[in-house]
């Protein structure tokens, strides 16, 4: 049962709210261009029934996630994949650049929960890892989140561009997190618990300064890139 007197619930309640929010920028985005199309007395109900069953896949998904984590190995595994969605995070990958709008509700609903289930792996991953098996944060965290995610998207995507630094923490977050995960695996928690607990604190960090600077090198590169490709094409002849 979780003790919500303890410091340790909070911080992982907290966990859990902020990687919900800063990894479902992108499901935000994914809602408005699936439901564009529409007539606006039916925008409404495509947002409402599309977030209803995207939110219910979700939950499935994320108590398969809390079991499955108990599993040798997994845990590594999943700790790498964080570390990815980090660094894809900080680079700034786009997942819903193809999301086409759709002109029937039921179309626009089923585009919506397809979408948001494909997108919603690092959701998954992320909060089943802050959550470390317990159901009942794990749910608290959720119920809280979603509200936040839905009716607050707009708000949410416009202090991320305003304050990118809120990207940087969150990208962080899930760099200690996969430390944290990675520590706790059952196939060498018998090795770490032999180990000074100062380890404890330094694979996690080690984690998220490793998220943070190859995220921000790679986000720099693909800017050079992009910018280096751009004055190539200005400099072609007209033809």
């Amino acid at each position: 049962m979780s003790d919500v007197t303890s410091p340790v619930f909070w911080l992982a309640l907290s966990q859990i709210i902020l990687i919900n929010i800063v990894l479902s920028g992108d499901n935000a985005v994914v809602i408005a261009l699936a439901s564009r199309s529409l007539p606006p007395h039916q925008q409404k109900k495509a947002i409402l029934f599309g977030s209803v069953g995207a939110i219910v896949l979700r939950l499935v998904l994320t108590f398969f996630a809390v079991y499955l984590l108990t599993l040798p190995y997994l845990k590594l595994i999943g700790a790498a994949l964080l570390l990815w969605i980090g660094i894809g995070l900080l680079k700034g990958d786009d997942d819903g650049e193809d999301i086409e709008g759709n002109s029937s509700l039921m179309a626009a609903v089923k585009t919506i929960v397809v979408a948001d289930l494909v997108m919603s792996l690092d959701n998954v991953i992320g909060v089943a890892a802050a959550a470390k098996g317990d159901v009942a944060l794990l749910v608290i965290g959720l119920v809280i989140s979603i509200p936040l995610i839905i009716f607050g998207s707009t708000i949410i995507l416009k202090l991320m561009t305003r304050f990118p630094v809120i990207i940087t923490l969150g990208a962080a977050l899930l760099g200690w997190v996969a430390g944290e995960m990675c520590l706790s695996d059952p196939a060498i928690h018998h090795w770490v618990e032999q180990q000074p607990h100062v380890l404890h604190y330094i694979v996690p960090a080690a984690g998220a300064l490793l998220v943070v600077a190859l995220g921000k090198w790679l986000a720099s590169r693909s800017a050079a890139e992009g910018a280096e490709a751009k004055a190539a094409g200005a400099e072609k002849p007209a033809h």
